[in-house]
């Protein structure tokens, strides 16, 4: 942990010497803008640089260290495979080659001044801000080890210790899934019938939330780390994993979980700022990014209409071979796998489908593009289904799950039959539209379940998957990290990864302050978790 990671830099930016000459002995004087340690800061101020750092996933880092913002069309989507770059110099590259992670501590030191200012200013631990600051500590370490293995945990956050020890992954896991309860417990002692519909912190919470709706983002989130758990459920038993997943499924009054897209934890966009990331200061660059095959090879098979919503027809099958705008074939993905320059060169031919600009180019203000989703309802409905399937579940139908998923992520869209869903070129120039058929879409074979069985969970991954398309951060990658579905492009020059034969790595290497600051638990912690290389080929505890 870097040093002193913790200690109270206020929440208003110092401004240093000023002016063309060099600060002099004696000049410097307090500066009133700078908060200190007895300032009172209004919690919903830090908890809105909170929520906002959820997004943002933990802040915009450098793409090549695996710590890229988790927004649409980010470096992280393409990780997801979701679409590739087909030009260095505009898009970066596609190449898994990452190294050292960043944390997400800067969650953690907001969290811990939004606490301490509740403390000082109501007095009692017992608040929606309590409640929530132990979500967001769940939240950030869980974000840490899935990157790298065992991490401090324990001793973290203590400014007065540098040298913080490892606490085990599996200790982690117990120990956030102890935070989610309370968080869970607390939240219930103060929502009540009067305000549960009430938006929770108007000034603070950017996604608008309610009281009973944030008690649902917790206990929905608790269902995906636990579902996440799947490899250990097994060999575990003191985590509890598929008991405290059934409790939760089944007990909806004293764990409320979300019950449609209405509950979605989402970040909106508009026209005044929060512009949607690539309309409209990437319009030109369209052309240059193209959508994986990883994506489209699923929706095109199953006749899915999200294939419209996601993607344009290649050049070369619309106006090469003439084929109609709602023609499945029409729609070809670009192999993550290739060299970019091949991409580019077959891309430039026509053969790969671009991003629908008429969606996701054409309007700044979020109205053409869905919401941004960091917890939904979709993910809830499909990790329900995949437990009934793995047995976890007594009396719970994984059919049901898996179609009130599919259901979800239409609806998101707003697809139905007979919705009418614009297309344009690369260009922006308009194609017209395609009526959604969703009907086929559903009664396609390789859609309906085939039951709680190898067949049906491989449905429902894959279902989900399709679901996670330019959302939820990290959850595709690391749904295909832990089950192997569906199949990603590697071994290919495109991964960039030759030293371990072009294959996506399982893991990041540690922070470089770990190894700075921290070397003797940091040496430790990788002898006994990865034979003292800290390889990013090693998979960790969690997907063993």
């Amino acid at each position: 942990m870097k040093k002193n990671i913790l200690s109270y830099t206020g929440l208003a930016l110092a401004l240093a010497c000023a002016g063309l000459s060099g600060c002099q002995k004696g000049d410097l004087l307090s500066n009133p803008n700078v908060a200190s340690t007895a300032t009172t800061v209004p919690p919903s101020l830090i908890l809105n640089r909170i929520t906002n750092e959820l997004y943002n996933g933990g802040g915009v880092m450098d793409g090549v260290n695996g710590n890229a913002s988790e927004i649409p069309f980010s470096q992280v989507q393409r990780w997801n495979q979701f679409f590739v770059s087909n030009f260095a110099y505009y898009w970066g590259n596609n190449s898994y080659n990452w190294s050292n992670t960043a944390t997400m501590y800067s969650v953690l030191k907001y969290t811990e001044l939004m606490e301490q200012q509740v403390a000082k200013q109501y007095g009692s631990t017992t608040t929606y801000y309590s409640a929530l600051a132990k979500f967001f500590r769940a939240y950030n370490f869980i974000w840490y080890t899935q990157r790298v293995g065992d991490i401090p945990m324990s001793e973290a956050g203590d400014a007065n210790n540098t040298t913080p020890k490892y606490d085990l992954q599996h200790d982690v896991y117990k120990n956030c899934l102890a935070l989610l309860d309370t968080a869970n417990t607390l939240m219930a002692s103060v929502v009540t019938p009067a305000n549960q519909n009430n938006t929770m912190d108007a000034t603070g919470d950017i996604y608008g939330l309610t009281y009973l709706q944030w008690q649902k983002v917790i206990n929905t989130y608790k269902l995906r780390v636990l579902i996440s758990l799947s490899k250990r459920a097994a060999d575990n038993a003191d985590l509890n994993i598929t008991q405290q997943f059934a409790a939760i499924v089944t007990n909806p009054t004293k764990y409320p979980i979300m019950t449609s897209n209405a509950d979605n934890m989402t970040y909106k966009y508009n026209a005044a700022y929060n512009k949607y990331p690539i309309s409209p200061n990437y319009t030109p660059y369209n052309f240059f990014e193209d959508v994986c095959n990883t994506y489209l090879n699923i929706t095109t098979a199953d006749q899915d209409p999200r294939t419209f919503i996601a993607a344009s027809p290649a050049p070369a099958q619309f106006y090469g071979q003439h084929k109609a705008l709602g023609d499945f074939t029409a729609y070809v993905g670009a192999d993550i796998d290739l060299s970019e320059g091949d991409i580019n060169n077959n891309s430039v031919a026509g053969q790969y489908s671009y991003t629908n600009y008429a969606r996701y180019y054409s309007d700044p203000t979020g109205a053409t593009e869905e919401p941004y989703i960091l917890v939904g309802y979709p993910e809830l409905c499909f990790n329900i289904a995949e437990a009934a399937n793995r047995g976890w579940l007594s009396g719970v139908s994984g059919l049901t799950w898996y179609n009130n998923g599919i259901a979800a992520s239409l609806a998101m869209y707003k697809l139905a039959d007979g919705v009418q869903i614009p297309e344009a070129d690369s260009a922006g120039n308009s194609l017209g539209s395609v009526t959604a058929n969703v009907t086929a879409f559903l009664a396609n074979p390789n859609v309906v379940y085939a039951g709680d069985n190898a067949a049906g969970l491989k449905q429902i991954l894959t279902q989900k998957y399709v679901a996670f398309w330019q959302n939820s951060g990290w959850e595709a990658f690391y749904n295909w990290r832990r089950t192997g579905v569906p199949t990603f492009g590697q071994g290919g020059p495109g991964i960039g990864t030759t030293s371990s034969g072009n294959l996506i790595p399982l893991r990041w290497q540690y922070p470089l302050d770990e190894a700075n600051y921290n070397s003797t638990n940091y040496q430790s912690a990788i002898q006994s978790q990865y034979g003292g290389t800290d390889d990013i080929t090693k998979p960790m505890w969690l997907i063993k």
